[in-house]
């Protein structure tokens, strides 16, 4: 049995991570740190809360006095750290908070498992500290580039990048100098249930519901590598159970589309759903198949952002070589099950907006 602190698990990676590892592992005792912050849903999570083996602590991972009574308090062994800042506007606008939560957020639990599990013999080499990451540390690839490979060099253009590549030093740097028993696994962009909607793929949902214009930055070109966030959710349960310490495994869905085709496709797959579910017309009244339209004719193109990494492309013969991870969804049938999952949950990201959807648009760092 294991006891698990899961950071951030009340985000979108975590959140689904924590429904996955409950799942599959239903006698390990799970605690969830989340500081709640704009992004952080406690109902994600909230099913688990009356089982005896889940808690949940509402506090920041960069606070040494929490973090350290609650490694006090139930004795983790095993630490997955999802806890970030990770919006890469926000980052452009306001820099300070990714520096606080990235880097000395995660130096700070560095120091809690290691003053912790030195204390206990045989807990240091049994104690496991799981870093996720992202693929955006290595920079931006040409069209005719390899995919990054865990021996990229690492090559960060924004703050929220930057921030994490200094996380993922300081991984390694505990695992090398005080022999920390760590692994790192840096991922492409998800998507899937629990998404908060100021990424491009919920947005374009919320939006199309909405009627409102889906904004697409610059010619649209910009290639992302999509992985399903349940596939990324097996990788890194495969690389707690198998994974080797002091390694880094790059975790990608092996689906390279650019921007404009994501979001044609999934207009697509929304006209489809609309045309075949009557009720959706009477519940979302303003999304353009409700009236015989085309979602695409939504699609609007506005200024790129600075810095806009081109194209990213991970790698994964490692973790398949070596763990034998392979993504289950193509984008299409991973992207159905998330506009599936939007529509049969208004209850969850309604409550999101706080009043009129264009009051919330008007908040959010995101395009247009």
């Amino acid at each position: 049995m294991r006891k698990i602190l899961i950071t951030g698990g009340a985000g979108f990676i975590g959140a689904n991570f924590v429904h996955h590892w409950m799942n599959a592992h239903p006698e390990d005792e799970v605690t969830v740190i989340d500081a709640l912050t704009y992004a952080g849903v406690r109902r994600s999570i909230v099913e688990f809360e009356a089982r005896e083996n889940f808690h949940f602590a509402h506090g920041d991972i960069a606070d040494e006095s929490l973090v350290g009574k609650l490694f006090a308090q139930h004795d983790f062994d095993t630490v997955v750290h999802f806890a970030a800042e990770s919006h890469v506007d926000r980052s452009i606008h306001g820099p300070d908070a990714f520096v606080q939560s990235n880097v000395v957020g995660t130096h700070v639990l560095l120091m809690a498992a290691r003053e912790h599990w030195s204390r206990q013999p045989g807990r240091f080499e049994a104690g496991r500290f799981h870093h996720v990451s992202t693929d955006e540390v290595y920079g931006s690839l040409g069209p005719e580039a390899p995919a990054f490979r865990e021996s990229t060099p690492y090559d960060p253009r924004s703050p929220y990048s930057a921030s994490k590549a200094a996380s993922d030093h300081l991984v390694r740097a505990y695992h090398h100098t005080y022999g920390l028993n760590v692994t790192i696994s840096n991922c492409s962009n998800n998507y899937g249930p629990f998404h908060f909607p100021e990424k491009l793929i919920p947005l374009s949902i919320l939006n199309i519901l909405h009627g409102k214009a889906v904004p697409v930055y610059g010619d649209g070109k910009n290639i992302r590598d999509w992985l399903y966030v349940g596939d990324h959710c097996r990788a890194i349960d495969l690389i707690l159970q198998e994974g080797v310490t002091g390694q880094t495994y790059n975790i990608g869905g092996v689906c390279e589309r650019d921007n404009i085709e994501t979001v044609q496709t999934l207009c697509g797959i929304m006209d489809r759903l609309f045309s075949e579910d009557a009720a959706l017309a009477e519940r979302f009244p303003n999304a353009p198949a409700s009236s015989g339209g085309l979602s695409a004719d939504l699609i609007t193109f506005v200024e790129d952002r600075p810095g806009h990494d081109r194209r990213y492309a991970m790698d994964i013969g490692k973790i398949r070589k070596e763990l034998g991870f392979v993504p289950e969804e193509s984008f299409e049938s991973g992207l159905e099950k998330t506009v599936r999952w939007f529509l049969a949950n208004e209850d969850w990201w309604r409550p999101l907006l706080d009043g009129s959807y264009e009051a919330w648009i008007a908040k959010q760092y995101v395009r247009g």
